[in-house]
């Protein structure tokens, strides 16, 4: 049976850097961003008498609420998604540590939860994605505006991680150490996991890619470098963003 793992951390963190460098190992695969937890949530939304966004199945469950069956379908949502990943452990990237996804984690994963966390100050972050969105059209401060926005990649991850704080479910890395100290970091992955180790490289490293599907994106959002870690520097955010993220 396969054991079950989640990736949750800041996005410019080094989520898909990590990802290829775990996958090195036969017996792993990290994910993309999954479609698992939206899965589950949406399944479980047909149980909450409180859905305000009522459909046409909501209607059909409600008239005949047959939790238990539908209970079976939440819990068997990741089995079945990974069923054909030829390994013995995943690690699902999902925002399983915002309020509510934990909980339905603990409610039907039927494995004791572990959480690796990458960190990344918020600053280094924007910065980061900036540099990538330079051709999009937009200002920085609107796209940093739609960076922060409730619900946006950051404002989740923020969420996310807060609420993973002072859990012994978490393993927390920060990006700077995952660079400097990758072996170091790697190591402690596989300690706070209890599974065996494995020789990884942090050279000559390979394009993110699962059972031969990669990223298909016009914006090299997921496009690591290859030929060795090492820190890339940006920008200083001006004056006007620090003070706007800071509100």
């Amino acid at each position: 049976m396969k054991k079950y793992f989640f990736l949750n951390g800041m996005p410019r963190a080094g989520n898909t850097l990590l990802a290829s460098i775990l996958n090195q190992n036969p017996d792993i695969k990290t994910t993309a961003n999954s479609l698992t937890m939206g899965l589950i949530k949406k399944a479980n939304d047909l149980k909450s008498l409180s859905n305000l966004n009522k459909d046409k199945d909501t209607e059909i469950f409600l008239n005949f609420p047959d939790h238990n069956s539908l209970d079976n379908v939440i819990k068997n949502i990741i089995p079945n998604y990974y069923k054909d990943w030829n390994c013995k452990y995943i690690i699902d990237r999902s925002p399983v540590g915002l309020q509510g996804n934990l909980e339905l984690m603990q409610k039907y994963l039927g494995q004791p939860i572990k959480v690796i966390v990458l960190m990344r100050k918020i600053e280094d972050v924007l910065s980061s994605f900036l540099k990538v969105l330079k051709n999009v059209k937009g200002t920085d401060e609107e796209k940093v505006k739609n960076l922060m926005r409730v619900n946006g990649p950051i404002h989740n991850a923020v969420l996310s991680t807060q609420n993973l704080e002072n859990k012994n479910i978490a393993h927390f890395i920060e990006y700077t150490d995952l660079i400097n100290n990758p072996k170091k970091v790697i190591n402690g992955i596989y300690k706070f996991l209890d599974i065996p180790k494995y020789n990884h490289r942090f050279i000559n490293l390979e394009q993110f890619n699962i059972n031969g599907v990669k990223y298909e994106e016009d914006i090299k959002l997921h496009t690591i470098k290859t030929d060795k870690l090492y820190m890339t520097h940006h920008k200083p955010l001006p004056d006007n963003i620090l003070k706007s993220i800071k509100r």
